[in-house]
Parts: structure tokens; sequence; C-alpha cells
């Protein structure tokens, strides 16, 4: 069995490095001390933003750990209310697809998973799941579930409830990401409640990516949970109240399986559509944190003290152009490479995103084993070389450029794209749509030119990405692009996982069809960040931004 049997979940327990060795420090304790956070933490399953909070524009991630000394610790503290400031609402039926911020903060605070990766490797740790064993041919994993877990109903959580998440999971109704992932799985032994023994298809390298992904809803209300009418878990607060389109209130789970946890006693978190309205609020103290914020306040508010810039490390999206390759004017790959050396990277990254991104040609982050310095600068701004790759094609009707609306950030890139797309000799029509039509079209392949989104799962087994989102999945895609060579290499690449050479072979493999079909156009790879008030302490994030709140207090 791997270790980790009777282990507390990601969060309570934190292993620290100090002079080389490794030191174990746990967040019950009352005072909570910054040198326990120090770069080579690895923070146990996920980033937290820990004892004192700073100011200015430097992340409260990067100081923390720095190691920087600090004078007194922090006492953490019971009760309270942190107040959370969206930009979009619950959507019915949306709760595996993690597609806006209402979406991951209640999957965040109301459901729990059965392993969780820390922020900075994919070394699965503890979480609903204790300890486990991938067999030598890996064609089947065991796992010990805790026994001391209960839903919010009052249920006890077995066994027979993670294989009915992970089912659900690969029902198609659901049209969750990583469901080729789950349908891998084709044997469950429940028989004893604290154990799950899954048994597979095929030898996989992204299992445990599936289980710290798939988040345990309750079987007897999947229905409602299906209509958004009831959401029940097992994590640290309960979903008490929503009014649509308004408010989401969480309360504290009174029996949760952490001792002394949550410290917290409710979450609000208010709908506010309107990034100025949110900002406003913001800035008078009536939001505690938001990740809704343009980059450029985000920055601004930190000068008024009392604020910090929190960049959640290890949760790295991707801002990328899509391209519906059946659209006539998209066809040709041509097309598709004038696009990519015409648009200007460094001004997306210096404009818009203020120095928390990096441009990118691949979807990759630089810490994933599939990252390509050199690749990675393929497609340069070379506005002279777009204009000779369009002249050979001849003239292109306008192209619809679709996104999602009401966010500076997409407004302002889409802007960019089509200034520097007409430079170069293309016609782009923007189409601004609300964010749940722009993921309706890209789950059905529906967008009538290009789309300006991000995606996410690269930041895990470079398999997922490929095998999986909607973007990138080489069976089906959002491009409706279909090729036998790079369906080739995404299945190459599904068994592997790290850094042995096969692996990267494989990940190179990938990238050599990602760079010469271009279906996707990357634009950069972004570190989200969050606004938070200075007085909000323990917060931490998983990989996919989902608040992790059991160990916040309000200083």
């Amino acid at each position: 069995m791997r270790p980790g049997a009777g282990a507390a979940a990601p969060g309570i327990t934190l292993t620290v490095r100090r002079a080389g060795s490794p030191v174990r420090s746990t967040t019950s304790v009352p005072a909570l001390d910054r040198r326990a956070f120090l770069r080579g933490s690895g923070l146990a399953a996920f980033a937290v933003l820990g004892a004192v909070a700073t100011t200015g524009c430097a992340s409260a991630v990067a100081e923390l750990r720095s190691g920087a000394a600090v004078s007194g610790d922090v006492t953490a503290r019971r009760g309270g209310t942190v107040r959370v400031g969206l930009a979009n609402d619950l959507v019915a039926g949306g709760i595996l697809t993690s597609s806006n911020d209402a979406i991951i903060t209640t999957v965040g605070l109301v459901y729990e998973t059965l392993i969780r990766y820390p922020g900075d490797s994919l070394e699965p740790q503890p979480s609903l799941a204790t300890s486990w064993q991938l067999a030598a041919d890996r064609l089947s994993l065991d796992l010990r579930l805790r026994d001391d877990v209960h839903f919010h109903s009052g249920r006890r959580f077995t066994s027979a409830d993670a294989e009915f998440a992970l089912r659900t999971y690969a029902d198609p109704k659901w049209t969750a990401q990583l469901r080729s992932t789950a349908a891998t799985i084709t044997g469950y032994d429940t028989s004893d409640p604290a154990r799950l023994v899954l048994t597979f298809a095929r030898p996989i390298g992204n299992i445990f990516d599936l289980l710290d992904i798939v988040p345990m809803i309750d079987r007897d209300t999947v229905a409602e949970l299906a209509a958004g009418e009831t959401y029940i878990g097992t994590g640290p607060f309960v979903l008490a109240s929503r009014t649509p389109n308004s408010q989401i209130v969480f309360e504290r789970n009174s029996n949760y399986w952490r001792p002394d946890r949550p410290y917290l006693d409710r979450v609000e978190a208010a709908v506010i559509t309107d990034s100025s309205a949110l900002l406003a609020n913001v800035r008078s103290g009536r939001i505690d944190y938001t990740g809704a914020l343009t980059y450029r306040d985000a920055n601004n508010l930190t000068r008024l003290g009392g604020f910090s810039v929190v960049e959640e490390e290890g949760a790295e999206g991707q801002f990328y152009l899509g391209t519906n390759v059946a659209s006539p004017a998209l066809q040709d790959v041509r097309v598709r490479r004038a696009i990519a050396y015409a648009v200007d990277r460094e001004r997306i990254v210096d404009e818009v995103f203020r120095g928390a991104a990096y441009p990118a040609n691949l979807p990759w982050p630089r810490h994933s084993p599939a990252y390509d310095e050199d690749r990675n600068t393929t497609y340069t701004l070379d506005p002279d070389r777009a204009r000779a790759l369009l002249a050979e094609v001849g003239e292109l009707p306008p192209i619809p450029l679709t996104y999602a609306a009401g966010s500076p950030s997409n407004e302002t890139i889409a802007q960019i794209v089509q200034a520097d797309l007409a430079a170069v000799g293309l016609t782009v029509e923007l189409d601004p749509v609300e964010n749940a039509v722009a993921v309706k079209q890209l789950i059905a392949g529906q967008f009538p030119g290009l789309w300006l989104l991000t995606h996410s799962f690269a930041q895990y087994t470079p398999a997922t990405l490929t095998v999986s989102a909607y973007p990138f999945n080489a069976r089906r895609n959002a491009s409706n692009f279909t090729d036998a060579d790079y369906l080739a290499a995404a299945e190459a690449a599904w068994p592997v996982s790290g850094e042995e050479p096969e692996a990267l072979a494989r990940y190179r493999a990938v990238n050599d069809q990602l760079l010469e079909h271009l279906f996707l156009i990357e634009l950069a790879v972004v570190v989200p960040r969050l606004v938070t008030t200075s007085r909000l302490r323990g917060f931490g994030w998983t990989r996919r931004t989902e608040p992790q709140l059991a160990d916040a207090f309000l200083a």
C-alpha cells in the first residue's frame, strides 16, 4: 500500500524543509507560523495562502515561499463570514464541467475527491482515500477509504458512493471532460465499504488525475443535482441557500470529518456580473476575495493597502484561439499559421495579464514534462510571414471571433487579435456571447469560426489534455479536427507519465502534431490571480483553482 493510511486530508499536515531536513508541521495548532510555508514545502495537496498577507503587487504565495522572516505568529480564530465575489452563477447540470467560477467555488467548498495533488508535483496525496496500490501491470488500483466520512445528509460515505461518482462522471450526459479516462474503468469491487478496487481496460498514465478531479457526489440526490436544485457532498461547507443570479450561501459543516474544521461559520458568494460593480464592492470592503477582477485592477487594489494579490501557482490556465477547421476560411492550415504569426502575444501578456503570464505556442506550463522551451517559440510575431501565407491562399471571407462577454480580459484580447489580423489582411468580426452559450458551443463544436477561451488540464499529466479536454480531444474536439497521426500520438502518450525518456519522446510527438496542424493557437499560459483582504488567512486552492477554506480564518 502507498503510505498514508489514517492520514488527514490535504491541508491538515504540511511537509516542509528546514536546513535540508523534512519537518512535520500541522495547521491544527493555534499559531500559524509563516516559517512553516517555505518554498520547498509542497503544501501537502494544494497551495495555501498562510499566515501573513502581503500588500503591493508581489504575490503573497511568492512571499510565503521565500522564507522571509516574520515577527510574531498569527492565531487561528473560529467564526466569521467570508464574502466571495463571483462573475457567474451556477448552471444546472454543470457541476462536473468546471465551466465557471460559481461551479468551481461550489465544488471546492461542498465536495471532496479521493486524492489530491500537491501544488508543485503530480504525486498523489490522501484525501477521502488514505492509501492505494497500483498493480505492476497498471490494470488495477486498490484504494483504502476513510471510514469516518459522512455526506451532508448524514449518510456514511462508502466505496459504493465512490463507484457511483466515477460511473456518473463517465456518463456522456454530464459532458465531463475526463469521461474517456473514467470509461476505461471496467470493474468495481465495492464489497468492503472502506475499500475500492478499480479494474482498467488498458494501462493509463492519468488515473490519478481523474481521482483528483471527480467530486464525490451523493447518489441519493443526483436527480436534484442535475436540475441544479441540491448540492450534497462531504466537504467542509454545506450549500445552505441560493438566490439565482444573486447569491449562494454556504454554512459550516458541523459534522465534518476533520476535527475542529472549518474555522469559518459561513461563506457568502455574491454573483456580480458587472466588472465595475465587482471592483467597487471589493474596494469598499464588501468582498473578501475574488478571482474575477482584471489583472490591472487586482494590482491597483494593492496600492490602497489591506489587500493582497495571490497567484495560484500550480493551477495555470491557458488563453487560446480555437479554430473551426470545418469553416471555409479556416480549412487551410496556412491561414491558421498566418494567424499564429500575426498575433502579438507579448502585448497580450504585458497589457492584459500584467506579467502574470508568458507567451505560448504549446499548451503546457513550464513545470509540465511536456513543456519544450524551443518549440514554444515556433510562431513568434512575424506579420510579413503572415501576409505571405495569406497571399498564397487568396481572398478570404470575414471570420467571426466568438468570446465570452462580460470579461474585460476577453474583450481586450479579442480586440488585440482583431487589430493584429486586420494588419495582415484578415477581417475579423467580434461575436461576444454569454459564457453559458460559449460553453455549449465548445462542447458541441459549433463555433462558426475563431473563438477565444481559456483551457485547463495542461497542468496535469499531459495525456489528460489530448484524450479528454474539449478543445484537444483527439477523437472529438471543438475544432472538428480529425487526423490519424494526431490520434496515434495522443493514444501513444496515454499509458505513460512522468519524465522518463519514453514518456518525453511521446510528448514530443504530441507537440509535433499540435504545431503542425495548429487547430488551436495558444496565446499565453496564465497564472490565476486572486484579490483577498489581508484579514483572510489559511486560504488554499486546488490545481483547478477550487477554493479550499477548511483552514481559512479571518484574523
